[in-house]
């Protein structure tokens, strides 16, 4: 019996795989409300995805995409919170404003090369500001786990993967010598 990797898996559903040109080049940004509807398509599509990948793959700790990721150069990306409860974040043209001194490191996975996951550090609080459809800026504050979503995909949009944010000298590690899948982050307090 042959076994799926887990980036095949992601391939499979759709999700463009390290390498790609589109993953390592900013996303263009939306000019709001002048593109609302492109904007809007753009988050529908995310949403979809995001739904295919939640069928086959559980995610503890919440899990994001950004456009980017499914082959979409633009500045959208969609972040569901741990808490099935708690609404999903829509990221439209992000940009984090502040960033706390207090940071952590964790691992984290990306459904581009999930094959691994690596340690990365990461501010326990940012403060990002995201455009409406409407093309009003709306500022939000993230914490711990959600902040580390959050900044994960605008990373993206930037053309940047978690790797880029490891201390030098660290690697990622197999998703085999992984040991927390299906649990949440841990934070003191």
């Amino acid at each position: 019996m042959t076994t799926v990797r887990p980036s095949e898996r992601m391939r499979g559903l759709g999700v463009v795989q390290h390498g790609a040109p589109v993953l390592a080049e900013a996303a263009r940004p939306f000019d709001l409300p002048i593109e609302k509807d492109t904007a809007d398509q753009t988050v529908e599509t995310l949403f979809a995805s995001m739904e295919r990948i939640a069928r086959v793959h559980p995610f503890a700790k919440g899990m994001g995409i950004a456009a980017p990721q499914i082959g979409i150069g633009r500045a959208a990306a969609v972040v569901q919170p741990a808490d099935p409860t708690a609404a999903t974040i829509i990221l439209l043209n992000p940009r984090i404003t502040a960033r706390s001194e207090e940071t952590d490191e964790q691992y984290e996975g990306c459904l581009s090369f999930f094959d691994v996951r690596g340690m990365v550090p990461r501010p326990l609080t940012i403060t990002v500001v995201t455009t409406a459809l409407d093309g009003t800026e709306v500022t939000a504050v993230y914490e711990r786990g959600l902040a580390r979503l959050v900044a994960h995909e605008i990373d993206h949009l930037a053309g940047l993967l978690y790797t880029a944010r490891m201390r030098p000298g660290v690697e990622p590690i197999p998703v085999e010598e992984y040991r927390q899948t299906g649990r949440a982050w841990a934070y003191d307090q």
